[in-house]
This record gives structure tokens, sequence and C-alpha cells, in this order.
């Protein structure tokens, strides 16, 4: 039994380094890569931050030698990743928590790592310790978001607790409620905020135009927010007033 859950581990990470090196291409720019950052989290919820450490090493080292990647490939995904499995298990099975470790891991510690990284080894001048912070949070909120709404989805539809039953997993119990989805969808406001501020300045397009989706984007996601809330809580109710 041991055996077959041991390999079934190695078979389901050896899909993630495949599927992390296929998909790593996707809005990706040099210091940002959103979807390294989606596999990190999942990685973790999954198979914990041990398989998810290797995961993020072995998707760095082919994407260095197969696509010509800085090192960048791996100091900006093996902090998170093992920081996101991590908080994961610390907080009992809390995604917010997965998503935030991942935020730190690479957002802040990643970010600072990768200056002497890029200066020293690979001659990179003009750079800061900060250099990297902006463009790496900036792509931990898009793989953080993207990764949380999918792990959402299976814990919602029992997928989750059976993906990591079969795995040997610790499983949780963080079932979803109108409260915590209300807040799910306002937080894309922030996370829509701080992509529109940062990358047109990577792409060299710059504008007022930015922050003014900016703000507005945060604005349609708390509205949106407080309908959703108001229009399930007021459909519970009545689903109470029925039964009872």
């Amino acid at each position: 039994m041991k055996n077959s859950q041991s390999l079934l581990k190695l078979v389901v990470l050896s899909m993630l380094v495949a599927l992390g090196v296929v998909i790593s291409p996707l809005l990706r720019v040099e210091g940002m890569c959103p979807m390294a950052h989606f596999i990190n989290i999942v990685c973790s919820v999954l198979l914990g931050p041990w398989y998810s450490l290797l995961c993020a090493a072995v998707i760095g080292i082919l994407r260095m030698t197969l696509m010509g990647i800085p090192p960048l490939a791996l100091t900006g995904a093996v902090f998170g990743a093992f920081l996101s499995g991590v908080l994961y298990r610390l907080s009992k099975g809390k995604l917010v928590c997965a998503v935030l470790g991942e935020v730190i891991g690479t957002g802040v510690i990643g970010a600072i790592a990768s200056y002497p990284v890029m200066t020293y080894l690979m001659g990179r001048e003009g750079l800061s310790w900060l250099f990297y912070v902006p463009s790496f949070t900036c792509g931990t909120l898009i793989g953080g978001s993207i990764a949380f709404f999918f792990l959402r989805k299976l814990i919602d539809n029992g997928m989750l607790a059976k993906m990591q039953q079969m795995l040997a997993s610790p499983v949780y119990a963080d079932k979803g409620t109108v409260f915590s989805n209300a807040l799910t969808i306002a937080a894309f406001g922030p996370i829509l905020f701080v992509i529109l501020h940062i990358v047109p300045g990577v792409f060299g397009m710059e504008g007022q135009i930015w922050s003014k989706l900016g703000y507005g984007a945060l604005v349609v996601f708390v509205i949106a927010a407080v309908v959703y809330l108001i229009a399930k809580s007021g459909r519970s109710k009545a689903c109470d007033q029925k039964t009872a």
C-alpha cells in the first residue's frame, strides 16, 4: 500500500513538473511567471512542502536549461513553494495561507534573494535589493488567485479531499461559506488593482487610463461581493423558512 502511494506521488509530481514547464511561458515576462506560482500552490496542497520544493526546483532547472531562463527561475519559485506548503499545513488546510506563503516566499524572500544572484553571478547592473519585489509580487498574486479558485472548486465538489486521501496527504475540512466566497470575490479587486498598476510599467505602457482601470476594478469587485453576499444570504433565509 505504501509503495503504491509513493509511486502515485511520484507520478503526480512528474505530471505537475511537466505541466509547469509547458504552461510557464503563459503571461511571462522576466521577473514574473504567474503559472509557476499556480503549480507551486497546487503541489503544496496536494503533496506538501517538500514535494512542492522539489517540484519548483526541477521545473526551474528545466526552464533554465531548455528555455534559457536566468536563475530567477529558481530564486523566484523555491522559497514560495516551500513556504506555501508549510503555511498550508500549519493553518490546518486554509487555502488563503497557502497563497500567502507563496506571496511572502516569492514576492519578498525570493525577490530579495534574486538581487545577489543576478548582480554577482549574472553581472546585471543597476539593480537594488527590492528591484524584483513588485514584479514577483504581481506574479504571485495572479498565479495565487488562479490557484485559489481552482482549489476552492475542488474543495466544494469534494475532489480535493479524495485526491489528498489517495496521495496519503493530510485532509482538512475547509468548506466555503457565503461570507468567505464574498471575501474571495472582493479580493479580486485589490489583485487587479495591483496588476493594473504594475504590469503596464513592465511592458512600457504608460498612461492614466491604467490607474483609472485599477480603481474601477477595485470598486466593481467590492460591489459584486456585496451583491453576492446579499443575494445568497436572502436565498439561504428563504430556504430555512421553507424547511421550518
